[in-house]
């Protein structure tokens, strides 16, 4: 028990000299944004997702086989506007490789225009999850969100790749004490799982009770948090900052 808080504390306030740095909080932090920006996807924009495309592959398939309420149209322009962003992170990241601060920096301010683009719809459009406001919407979204995970997946930083849970859930439970492991990680694992989930909740109240785009507004603000902090702290060039 106390190897499970410890770990989920140095992921939140990570110890001076850790490796990593601050990109355990910050990455925490985009993966609320995940959950947010999905809640909203799959509430407003129908049965698609932006930044889980595990879910879209299998949309994909549903809507082929003819089932109700998936769009084909959606689900793959999603899968296509995610590689798109990924693969412009990929340029981020050759043009500042080896400064993961920046980096991260100028993925989440990009991310930050593209959410306040979607937020702008959101309030402006009548109906943003019909016509062509939808499909402009998922592709946005979607490459934002793929932006933030290439990104993440340039990092490096054990299980907080910001938009995927699977791999991180099979860690938890296979270095459980109920699996004979050690337990060493379930901290930073379980704390991965619940910003998700949190995103996803604050994402649907708002959806369903309060205002439409107020979902997205709010990850906008989280992601100019992260950009702002990355810039921040990354000056000097501080070890983290450098590649692992």
């Amino acid at each position: 028990m106390l190897t499970t808080v410890t770990d989920a504390w140095h992921t939140v306030a990570p110890p001076e000299g850790d490796r990593h740095g601050p990109l355990h909080p910050l990455l925490l932090v985009l993966t609320v944004v995940t959950g947010l920006i999905d809640a909203f996807s799959y509430l407003e924009l129908g049965h698609v997702f932006v930044a889980n495309m595990t879910g879209n592959v299998v949309f994909l398939a549903f809507a082929l086989a003819g089932a109700k309420g998936f769009s084909l149209a959606a689900s793959a322009l999603a899968l296509v506007a995610f590689a798109l962003g990924a693969a412009g992170s990929g340029r981020i990241v050759t043009r500042f490789g080896p400064r993961r601060g920046r980096v991260l920096a100028v993925t989440a301010t990009l991310e930050v225009v593209v959410t306040a683009v979607a937020v702008t719809m959101g309030w402006t459009v009548s109906d943003p999850g019909t016509g062509v406001s939808r499909f402009v919407l998922v592709a946005l979204l979607a490459g934002g969100a793929g932006l933030q995970s290439g990104t993440a997946r340039k990092l490096a930083v054990p299980d907080l790749n910001t938009t995927v849970l699977t791999q991180t859930l099979a860690g938890l439970a296979f270095e459980s004490r109920l699996a004979g492991g050690t337990s060493s990680q379930i901290g930073r694992r379980g704390l991965a799982v619940v910003a998700m989930f949190l995103g996803a909740l604050v994402g649907a109240v708002t959806e369903l009770r309060v205002s439409r785009p107020l979902g997205l507004l709010i990850a906008m603000v989280l992601l100019m948090v992260v950009a702002v902090s990355a810039a921040h702290l990354s000056r000097g060039r501080p070890d983290w900052d450098r590649p692992t």
